[in-house]
């Protein structure tokens, strides 16, 4: 959900509601100016981290390096998906209501700043790779983890990183203590950037279909919890997480000092993202050397977004942006897709998870040992 009101920092992804803020008798008015660079500013980070995760998705995809392969999401997957984030919102909902706020977000700082960390060092590692030149000393490491002995020991983990991916750790380490200790806006979307792009570029789904039930029941699960609940806007007052991107209205007025902010959950970035860069994976599978439907739902997003910050704007009202990015990003490729004549194929399209290919893969060749 998509944020434009005044509110501290440490408020999560969704949208507060306007009615209460007109409460409020200091209220920050934001200058047309500094709405504009804030929305503007939220659109461009959205789309970073789905255009650069839809891209390194289809190279992840066919690594073989166990923390690189991507996790397949089912139909069944898809299914739950809504239902067990309702009983998460639902148990923090409790949670915020019974316990010290103080003392649940103290404990979730210290949860996000180790997968901020380990999420900004992926995003870092190949950008780094490519500052060095080849000359560099670049020690090679192994983390392996296996279970049982002899013919029947199964590989757990097996993480292949260098010198240059430690280095990666460190600055990410530095970002996560002035995170931990300032809880800085600027700090806070650095996480937020590297969760998305994490997200986008290691959540794939198996096929069309699983993406229009992920994004339907999501669509639902929306709505529901932002207009027809105050758990949302409860859990979201409450929150201390990187969970979501910020950027200030008053920017102009008070430089990175500044405290009123415009925001846009993770949530709306990496669901529709990683429906994105499924049809980017399906635009190669058909090795037509274009990229219509990946352009096309890409197109869409911006579309979508644009509608949820001009309603929002425009009925000073908390919006669901699932709302309107879901039928945009689901809309639009398939009516491109029926214009091709490419909808069937594009509903028959499968992903194999990495792990089985290599599986298949495997067994073909002792098959043509064998003959």
């Amino acid at each position: 959900m998509s944020e434009a009101e005044s509110v501290p920092a440490s408020a999560p992804d969704s949208v507060l509601n306007a009615s209460e803020a007109l409460n409020v008798t200091a209220k920050f008015v934001a200058t047309p100016q500094g709405t504009a660079l804030a929305y503007g500013s939220l659109v461009l980070m959205a789309l970073l981290p789905i255009f650069f995760g839809a891209l390194r998705s289809v190279s992840c995809s066919k690594s073989k390096n166990s923390c690189d392969m991507p996790e397949t999401i089912t139909s069944r997957d898809a299914a739950r998906f809504p239902i067990i984030a309702s009983c998460t919102l639902f148990g923090l909902y409790l949670f915020f209501k019974v316990f010290s706020q103080e003392y649940i977000n103290m404990l979730l700082s210290v949860y996000f700043f180790v997968l901020g960390v380990l999420a900004l060092s992926h995003t870092l590692s190949p950008a780094v790779s490519r500052l060095f030149p080849d000359s560099f000393p670049n020690k090679q490491f192994q983390l392996l983890f296996t279970q049982g002995s002899g013919e029947s020991k199964e590989e757990i983990v097996n993480y292949e990183f260098d010198t240059k991916n430690l280095l990666c750790l460190l600055i990410s380490s530095v970002v996560g203590v002035w995170y931990l200790l300032k809880k800085h806006w600027i700090a806070n979307n650095l996480f937020g950037l590297a969760f998305a792009l994490n997200g986008v570029e290691l959540l794939h789904l198996n096929n069309v279909s699983t993406g229009c039930i992920l994004l339907g029941g999501l669509f639902v699960y929306d709505v529901f919890w932002v207009f027809g609940t105050n758990v949302m806007v409860t859990v979201a007052k409450s929150f201390e997480a990187p969970i979501k991107l910020v950027f200030p209205q008053d920017l102009l007025e008070k430089g990175l000092s500044a405290s009123n902010f415009a925001m846009l959950g993770l949530g709306d970035i990496v669901i529709p993202g990683i429906f994105i860069a499924l049809l980017l994976r399906f635009d190669v599978s058909l090795k037509k050397n274009s990229r219509t439907y990946f352009y096309s739902s890409f197109l869409a997003y911006i579309l979508g977004l644009g509608l949820t910050i001009f309603v929002m704007h425009t009925f000073k009202h908390a919006q669901p942006a699932l709302l309107y990015l879901v039928p945009a990003c689901i809309g639009l490729p398939m009516l491109v897709a029926l214009l091709k004549g490419e909808l069937t194929e594009m509903f028959r399209y499968e992903e194999t998870p990495p792990e089985e290919s290599e599986l298949k893969e495997d067994s073909s060749e002792s098959e043509k040992k064998d003959q």
